[in-house]
C-alpha cells in the first residue's frame, strides 16, 4: 500500500503536478515540437490603420517560387475570425488597425522567411483613423453602427437624480486606466497541419482549445470533430491567450492547406507579440459620488468607457465585469452606471487578468479615499460605514447571502500592514523631509467567480474522469495548466475525493479529441466551477467502482485500485462525465442587468506603502499586503504565489507600465523600452488568507481568485500617492514619475480637484 498521504489533502501544500518536467526540461513548450517536412510561417501586416488595400508586391531579390503564399483571395472558407461576433478578418482586405494580417507567408527555411518579409510591400488607400475614446464618441467618423459603439449595458437602482439633494458632499472627477501588455514568459504560436483539406490538427500554446476548434470549422470548412485541438505545455497567458489564438491558429491552417497539407508553425518574436497582439482594454470613468458628512454613501453615477480597438472580440464581456464590479463592496441605495465600449483604429484590445474589474475598482476606490480625506474621515473607517453585510443588496439586485465579514477582513490587513501606525508617522515625517514624501492606503473589493450571470448555463461546460488500466483515476478537462496551478488543484480534489494517493492521479493533456468542453481557462472558473465538475465525474466512478468491487465505504487504496483493474480488464474503459448544474438561487435578466451575476465571490483588503523620491518622482511601492478571502484553499503555496505574481503585475500596471500608443501603433515593443517590474521594485509582498463560513458551489468550498489580484493594488498606490504628496490625487495610472512631477507643478487652482496629469 503506498504511504503518501490520502485524506486531508485539501488545503496543503502540495508539490506541483508538472514541477518535475519543467525543472528538468523535459516539458514540451510549442516550440520544442518538430514535425517532419515542417514549413515556418509568417505574417504580413498593414503598416497603416485604416483604408482598402490596392496590391500586394513581392519584391525582386527572395525566390518567391519556393514560397507557400496566402492572399485574402486564397480562403475557400469565411473569412472571419468566429468569437462571440464573426466581424475580424483573418486576412484583411480593408484594413482597419497597424499590423493587421493582410498576407501569409512560409517557407523551410527560418532565416530566408525572415528575409523575405521586409520584401514584401502593402499597397493601400489610406482613410482617417480614430485613435482614442473622445473621438470616437464625438462620433465625426462613424466606422462602427450607428455610434462607434460595440456594445453598451447599464445598471440603474434607486433614484440617482433625486438622490443629490441628500448629500453632505458631491465629488465628481474623471480617472483613466491605460492599455497593459500581458508579458507572458512565452510568446503565442502554433503548429498546424491539414491533411487532405479533411481533417485538422492544431497545437498551441492557448488557454481555450474548444475556442480554437470553433473558430477553425467555418474557416476550414470542416465539421468540429474533424478539427482537433492540442494544447503544448504553455508558458503563461493572464488571458492573451484567450481569443487571440483563433487568429494563429487560423492562420497557420491556411497556410498548410496552401503548401498540400505540411505542418506549418508560427512562432511570434517579442516584438511581433507586442506590436500585433491583444492588450488590457484603456478606459475612461466619469464618477460622481455621493456622502453624508458622516461618510454614509448615499449615490453613484458613472460612465464607465472602454477603448475596444478596430474589431468587438471580446470586449461586451469585459465591459461587463467592468461595470459589475464598479460600484464596490458597499451598500448604496442608488446607483446609475452607465458602461460603453467603443471602436478605435488599434489593434483590438482583449482579455486581460482582472478582465475590466481593474479599471472600474481604480475608480470606486480612489474615489473613495479622496471623500475621506474631504471628510476628514479616516479612509479604512469611511469604508467601515459603508460596508455590505449578509442580506444586503447590490445595484443588480443581489442579495448577499454569504455570512461576510468585512470588517474582519480588513482589520487583519490593517493589523498585518501596521496600517495606524505608519499613516500617523508618515503625516509626521512628510512635514520635515522634503527628499522623500511617504503614504500608505488601503482598498477593499471583490471578484465574481465564473462567467457573469447566465454565462454557464449558456456554455454548458462538463468535466470526465475515468479508470486507467493501472488502477489510477486520469482527470478528463480542457482546462489548461499555464503556470497558475490547475493540475495540482485538480489533482488534490480528484485525489481527496476518492481517498486515493496523489500520485494515483493523472491529468489528461488538453486535447479535443479526449477531453470534453468543460470551457475556457478564464472568469476565475477553473477551480470553483470546473473543480466541482470534476470532483462530480470522479465521484461518479468511484462510486461504480465501490459497486463493481463490493467494496466497503471505508475502502483501503489497494482495494479501490484492485477492483478498478479488475474492471478494466473485463469492461475496458470506465469513463464518466459530469455537466454544469447551476444553482437553484441564481437568476439572472441578461435584459435588466439585474440578479444574480455572480455565484459567489472573493473578497480581498490590499494595503499599499509607498515612497516618493521628490527629486526623480519615481514612485516606489515599500510594503504590500493582501488580505483575501476565498473560501477553502486547495493549495496554499500556489494560491500565495496567485496573489502575490498578480500583485506584482499590477503594480506594473499602476507605476511602470506605459504602452505607447501613436497612431493606434504600439511604439515600444521590446524589453528594454517596455518596462516591468523586477522582483527589486515591488517591496515586501505579502499574502494571508482567510476564510467566511458559507457553502458556496465550488469543490470543498473553494472559490476563484486567478483574477482578483489583479483588481486591487493600483488604487491603494495612487491613494497612498496622494498622502504622500500632501493631497494631490492623480486619477491617471501609470504613476509615472513625469506625470507625478506634473501634478505637483499644478497651479493652486487645480488644488482639491483630482489631477489628470
Amino acid at each position: 500500500m503506498s504511504s503518501e498521504q490520502i485524506t486531508d489533502l485539501i488545503g496543503t501544500s502540495q508539490p506541483r503536478h508538472e514541477s518535475l518536467e519543467k525543472v528538468n526540461g523535459t516539458a514540451m513548450y510549442i516550440d520544442d515540437l518538430k514535425f517532419d517536412n515542417c514549413l515556418y510561417g509568417a505574417t504580413i501586416r498593414s503598416k497603416k490603420p485604416r483604408g482598402k488595400v490596392t496590391g500586394i508586391k513581392f519584391k525582386d531579390g527572395i525566390p518567391w517560387d519556393e514560397f507557400t503564399i496566402v492572399l485574402p483571395k486564397d480562403i475557400k472558407g469565411d473569412n472571419h475570425v468566429l468569437l462571440i461576433e464573426a466581424t475580424q478578418p483573418f486576412l484583411a482586405e480593408y484594413v482597419k488597425h497597424i499590423a493587421e494580417p493582410v498576407a501569409l507567408i512560409a517557407h523551410r527555411d527560418k532565416v530566408l522567411l525572415t528575409k523575405a518579409v521586409n520584401f514584401v510591400e502593402v499597397e493601400m488607400d489610406e482613410e482617417p483613423a480614430i485613435f482614442d475614446i473622445e473621438e470616437s464618441l464625438e462620433k465625426k467618423n462613424i466606422q462602427y453602427g450607428e455610434d462607434n459603439v460595440f456594445k453598451a449595458y447599464s445598471i440603474n437602482s434607486g433614484d440617482v437624480d433625486s438622490a443629490w439633494d441628500e448629500c453632505d458632499l458631491v465629488l465628481e472627477d474623471v480617472y483613466r486606466t491605460p492599455a497593459q501588455e500581458q508579458f507572458y514568459i512565452e510568446t503565442n504560436g502554433v503548429i498546424c497541419t491539414v491533411v487532405d483539406g479533411e481533417r485538422a490538427e492544431i497545437w498551441g500554446s492557448l488557454q481555450c482549445p474548444y475556442y480554437i476548434q470553433k473558430a477553425m470549422a467555418p474557416l476550414l470548412g470542416l465539421d468540429h470533430d474533424k478539427i482537433r485541438v492540442i494544447q503544448a505545455e504553455t508558458g503563461g497567458g493572464f488571458g492573451g491567450k484567450e481569443e487571440y489564438p483563433n487568429l494563429l491558429a487560423g492562420h497557420a491552417c491556411l497556410l498548410s492547406v496552401q503548401s498540400g497539407g505540411k505542418p506549418v508553425k508560427m512562432i511570434y518574436d517579442r516584438q511581433e507579440d507586442l506590436w500585433a497582439t491583444t492588450k488590457r482594454h484603456p478606459a475612461r470613468i466619469n464618477l460622481k459620488v455621493g456622502f453624508k458628512k458622516d461618510g454614509t454613501l448615499i449615490a453613484i453615477d458613472m460612465d464607465f468607457v472602454l477603448n475596444g480597438g478596430a474589431y468587438p472580440t471580446l470586449s461586451q464581456t469585459v465591459l461587463s465585469r467592468g461595470i459589475l464590479h464598479s460600484f464596490g463592496p458597499y451598500v448604496c441605495p442608488n446607483a446609475r452606471i452607465n458602461g460603453s465600449v467603443v471602436m478605435t483604429n488599434s489593434n483590438p484590445y482583449g482579455a486581460f487578468r482582472g478582465f475590466g474589474a481593474p479599471q472600474s475598482v481604480f475608480a470606486i476606490e480612489l474615489a473613495l479615499d479622496r471623500v475621506a480625506t474631504k471628510l476628514g474621515i479616516d479612509p479604512a473607517e469611511l469604508r467601515r460605514k459603508n460596508f455590505l453585510k449578509k442580506g444586503d443588496k447590490m445595484p443588480t439586485g443581489q442579495i448577499i447571502k454569504e455570512d461576510i465579514d468585512l470588517d474582519r477582513l480588513m482589520d487583519r490587513a490593517l493589523e498585518k500592514s501596521d496600517y495606524h501606525n505608519k499613516r500617523k508617522a508618515y503625516e509626521e515625517e512628510n512635514k520635515t523631509n522634503n527628499s522623500v514624501k511617504k503614504g500608505i492606503s488601503l482598498c477593499v473589493f471583490f471578484h465574481g467567480s465564473g462567467f457573469t450571470g447566465s454565462g454557464e448555463v449558456m456554455m454548458g461546460a462538463r468535466a470526465g474522469a475515468r479508470i486507467t488500466k493501472e488502477g489510477h483515476i486520469e482527470v478528463l478537462s480542457a482546462n489548461i495548466e499555464m503556470g497558475q496551478g490547475t493540475n495540482t488543484c485538480f489533482s488534490q480534489i480528484a485525489a481527496e475525493t476518492c481517498r486515493l494517493p496523489l500520485s494515483w492521479i493523472h491529468i489528461a493533456q488538453a486535447d479535443t479529441d479526449v477531453v470534453p468542453n468543460s470551457g475556457p481557462t478564464v472568469a476565475s472558473r477553473t477551480t470553483m466551477v470546473v473543480g466541482k465538475l470534476v470532483q462530480r465525474a470522479v465521484s461518479q466512478v468511484r462510486d461504480k467502482i465501490i459497486e463493481y468491487g463490493s467494496l466497503r465505504e471505508s475502502y483501503a487504496p489497494e482495494e479501490f485500485r484492485s477492483a478498478a483493474q479488475r474492471y478494466f480488464k473485463k469492461n475496458g474503459e470506465l469513463r464518466e462525465e459530469a455537466p454544469y448544474e447551476a444553482p437553484h438561487d441564481i437568476h439572472w435578466d441578461d435584459e435588466k442587468y439585474q440578479g444574480e451575476a455572480y455565484a459567489a465571490f472573493a473578497w480581498s483588503t490590499m494595503v499599499a506603502d509607498v515612497t516618493v523620491d521628490m527629486t526623480t518622482y519615481q514612485v516606489e511601492v515599500d510594503n504590500f499586503t493582501s488580505i483575501v478571502e476565498a473560501g477553502k484553499i486547495i493549495n496554499p503555496v500556489i494560491a500565495e504565489g496567485q496573489i502575490e505574481g498578480g500583485v506584482a503585475q499590477a503594480i506594473g500596471y499602476a507605476i511602470y507600465e506605459d504602452v505607447v500608443m501613436e497612431q493606434g501603433e504600439m511604439k515600444n515593443t521590446t524589453f528594454t523600452n517596455y518596462v516591468i517590474p523586477t522582483t527589486a521594485d515591488i517591496g515586501t509582498n505579502t499574502a494571508e488568507f482567510i476564510e467566511f463560513p458559507f457553502s458556496n458551489p465550488g469543490p470543498f468550498k473553494a472559490k476563484g481568485i486567478g483574477e482578483l489580484p489583479a483588481d486591487g493594488p493600483a488604487p491603494p498606490i495612487a491613494a497612498a500617492v496622494a498622502q504622500a504628496l500632501g493631497g494631490i490625487y492623480i486619477t491617471e495610472i501609470p504613476l509615472l514619475p513625469e506625470r507625478v512631477m506634473n501634478a505637483i507643478n499644478k497651479t493652486d487652482e487645480e488644488s482639491g480637484k483630482g489631477v489628470t496629469a
